[in-house]
């Protein structure tokens, strides 16, 4: 892919001496495939990227509250499905291990922000003990996450 021959003698590397009837081979890398590539797979990777982030699949409750803004340290997130499962991230966790586990991952980072989601078919009171886990293992600011555009406290959308 880019090596190729030149007959002739015209236009080589050196320019005093022509060799006649011999063919010569180029030394010059065609450079233009090697991008042609690079920006097909840059495209693929641009493409791909966002597809890649992995959840539970949960139905979360709608509302009209706006994303919260980003941080350097990845956001940890505690999901509550609709059958009653806890999970840190995508690992399933028991009841009894959820609050030695998150003391455990405090103690490792520098933010006490955490991301709940939870199911929008589970009782309040289960949400709100959930909250008292978090806060008792030492998060004490918790992000409840919805879906965006969804109906108003006033009934409007």
């Amino acid at each position: 892919m880019g090596a190729g021959v030149i007959k002739g003698g015209g236009g080589g590397g050196r320019r005093g001496r022509r060799r006649r009837g011999k063919a010569a081979a180029m030394s010059e890398i065609n450079v233009t495939p090697f991008v042609d590539v690079m920006l097909v797979l840059l495209i693929i990777f641009m493409v791909a990227a966002p597809l890649l982030t992995v959840g539970v699949p949960i139905e979360l409750p709608d509302t009209a509250a706006r994303s919260l803004p980003t941080e350097q340290e990845e956001p940890l997130s505690i999901t509550m499905a609709a059958d009653g499962r806890l999970l840190i991230q995508t690992t399933e966790v028991t009841e009894d291990t959820l609050i030695p586990r998150l003391q455990a991952i405090a103690a490792e980072r520098t933010s006490d922000k955490i991301f709940l989601r939870a199911d929008g078919g589970i009782p309040y009171a289960r949400v709100a003990q959930l909250m008292g886990a978090l806060n008792s293992a030492g998060f004490n600011s918790i992000g409840l996450v919805t879906d965006t555009d969804g109906p108003t406290f006033g009934g409007g959308n």
